[in-house]
Parts: structure tokens; C-alpha cells; sequence
């Protein structure tokens, strides 16, 4: 990886670990990890591994139209996938399922791309709907001219352009192909040097492949409802683990700390997300009146509990593979 993104993202996190601890009464805050109780861990966890499930057997509806993969075959690589995102900078565990899924069916690194890039689109309208639909009742909470209110209505606007504008681009793409195709190669022949081309070339017809599902308004409903449906589950994570703590606030409100939460992931950081998660989970409770040390215990147990089991099962599934993110690299120069 790039040094200079791994020092801008240990400088960021820390930047927001010092937001999230400044000014925190750490009695309250011991107090509330230490009286937890955990056993709520264990139904959050299982649903979240319902979640981890339909995201596989999204991934293979995608894939459907390059290669039939059974979901069964899908969900040990997509549990690669949340490890490398959780472990190394740039979500370059995208990359490494991507090549794994090569190395296992032959389907193309940058097909498999296209429809990754497809699915973080989708999550990424589905993650802004949650903020969206609770955003009034956030701002009557926390007054109508709360800066952290209109902050979090700026980065929904926004997501929703960026997320909206992405996917109006990437469905007109896959309906039409062939000008998708002379568009892209228009490009590539002005812009990139001639021993470029024809590897730049093939990589675009790949990567055009791997938005066939997209063009069939079936496939889109679907891919949609099965997108709710991981969020939600999701947020029942964030449920069941609300109960180990000495607080409680509705499923909307958890639908909307899920959303701002997972959009502040985007935000280049230590590997792990480590301090964006905390703060702003940490500030989105707060809102709701939960206290600070409360809010902060929730933040740092549920981070640990949607981090480390899915880490661990993915570097077991990895290890069965007998690959190294080096060697994948090294070996995988080319998108094929």
C-alpha cells in the first residue's frame, strides 16, 4: 500500500479517537463496558452472519449472467472480502475477493470489479434512505439550527448525488453497451499511451460484462430488496447488542445511526475504521440523549462485535486457500 495512505488514514483516525474521548467522564464509560451484558452478543452476531449470507447470495445473482457460482461457494470469498476491508487501507479486500474469485471460477478480476462496484452503490442508497427517513425527527431533537444536524443533512445531499449520479451512470452503461464500449475506447485511444490499449481494452469489455444483470428491471428490484434486507439485518445487530447497555432508543433511530455510521466509513482511515466509527456513532447516541460514556461502551462493543468475528472467519477461509495478500498482488499484476 501507498505510505502516504496509511499515514493520512492513522492521522484521520486519530484526529477522530481524540473527538470521540476528549472531554468523556471515563468512569461512565469503564462502567458501561464492564457491566454489559454480553450474552446479547450472541444473537447479534448470528443475524449479522444472516446478512453476511444474503450479501453472498446477492454477489451470485450478479455474477449470474457471466458464471452460475452457487452461494455456498460465494460467502467464504465475500467473508475474505470483509476481512481484507477490515485489516488492510483502501478497502483492498474488494481487490482480494475479486482475485480469489478469479483464481476459483475463471470469472475476470475486472467483471467481478464491476459487480462489487455495483453492490457498494446500491448499499450506499439504501444506507442514505435510513438517514433520510429519520432525519426530521434527529433535528427535532437536537434543535433546528444544530450544526451536527445540518452537517449530517450536507453529506446525505451530498452521498445521494454522488450514490444516485453512479448509479444513473453505471444502469445507462449497461443498457447501452455498444456506445458504452465506443465511448470507453474513444477514451482510451486519446488518452492512454499505445502499449496501454489493447490490455485497456479488454479490461472495459470485461468490465461492461459484469453490469449485465443490471440490465433487467427484475434484476434491479431484486438487488434492491436484497440490499434492504442486509441493512436491516444489520440494524438488527445494532439492536440486540442496545441491550447489553442501560439505554434504549427505536429501530428507526438505529436504521439512521447505521446509515451515518457505515457512511463515515468512507472516510480515509486506519484500517478498521477505528476512531470515524466510534465518534460518530458516539455523537448520533448523544443526540438521542444517551450519555456520553454509554453511548461511547455501545460504539467501541459493537465495533469489536461487527469486526472480529467476520476477521476471524474470513483469515480461516483465507488460510484454506493458501494465498497471501502479497502473493496476490504479486501474481495478479493484470486484470484479466
Amino acid at each position: 500500500m501507498k505510505r502516504w495512505q496509511f499515514w493520512l488514514g492513522l492521522i484521520v483516525s486519530a484526529v477522530f479517537l481524540y473527538w470521540a474521548f476528549s472531554k468523556l467522564e471515563w468512569h461512565d464509560f469503564w462502567s458501561s463496558i464492564q457491566q454489559a451484558n454480553y450474552w446479547w452478543l450472541i444473537p447479534g452476531i448470528l443475524i449479522y452472519f444472516v446478512g453476511v449470507w444474503i450479501r453472498a447470495w446477492r454477489w451470485h445473482y450478479l455474477l449470474g449472467p457471466i458464471k452460475k457460482i452457487p452461494t455456498r461457494t460465494m460467502f467464504p470469498i465475500t467473508t475474505i472480502g470483509y476481512m481484507g476491508n477490515n485489516i488492510y487501507p483502501a478497502r483492498a479486500g474488494e481487490v482480494l475477493r475479486a482475485i480469489i474469485l478469479k483464481r476459483r471460477e475463471g470469472v475476470s478480476i475486472s467483471a467481478s470489479l464491476a459487480t462489487i462496484i455495483v453492490e457498494r452503490i446500491f448499499d450506499g442508497v439504501v444506507m442514505l434512505a435510513f438517514v433520510f427517513i429519520n432525519l426530521p425527527e434527529l433535528a427535532k431533537l437536537s434543535g433546528s439550527d444544530s450544526g451536527f444536524v445540518g452537517n449530517i443533512q450536507s453529506l446525505a445531499l451530498w452521498g445521494t448525488a454522488a450514490f444516485m449520479g453512479a448509479l444513473i451512470l453505471f444502469l445507462l452503461a449497461a443498457m447501452f453497451p455498444k456506445l458504452s464500449i465506443n465511448i470507453g475506447q474513444w477514451f482510451i485511444d486519446h488518452l492512454l499511451p499505445v502499449r496501454l490499449r489493447e490490455n485497456a481494452s479488454g479490461i472495459l469489455h470485461k468490465f461492461l460484462d459484469g453490469l449485465a444483470s443490471l440490465r433487467s428491471p427484475f434484476n434491479i428490484l431484486m438487488v434492491f430488496i436484497t440490499s434492504v434486507i442486509i441493512w436491516l439485518l444489520e440494524t438488527g445487530k445494532y439492536w440486540f447488542v442496545m441491550h447489553a447497555f442501560p439505554f434504549k432508543v427505536n429501530f428507526f433511530t438505529l436504521m439512521l445511526l447505521n446509515g451515518i455510521a457505515n457512511l463515515a466509513t468512507t472516510i480515509p482511515s486506519a484500517p478498521g475504521y477505528v476512531g470515524t466509527w466510534e465518534a460518530v456513532t458516539k455523537a448520533v447516541l448523544v443526540a438521542y440523549q444517551v450519555p456520553e460514556g454509554v453511548a461511547l461502551g455501545y460504539a467501541v462493543v459493537l465495533h469489536i462485535a461487527l469486526w472480529l468475528p467476520i476477521t476471524l472467519l474470513g483469515a480461516f477461509y483465507l488460510a484454506r486457500e493458501g494465498l497471501k495478500w502479497n502473493d496476490a498482488l504479486r501474481k495478479e499484476t493484470r486484470l484479466s
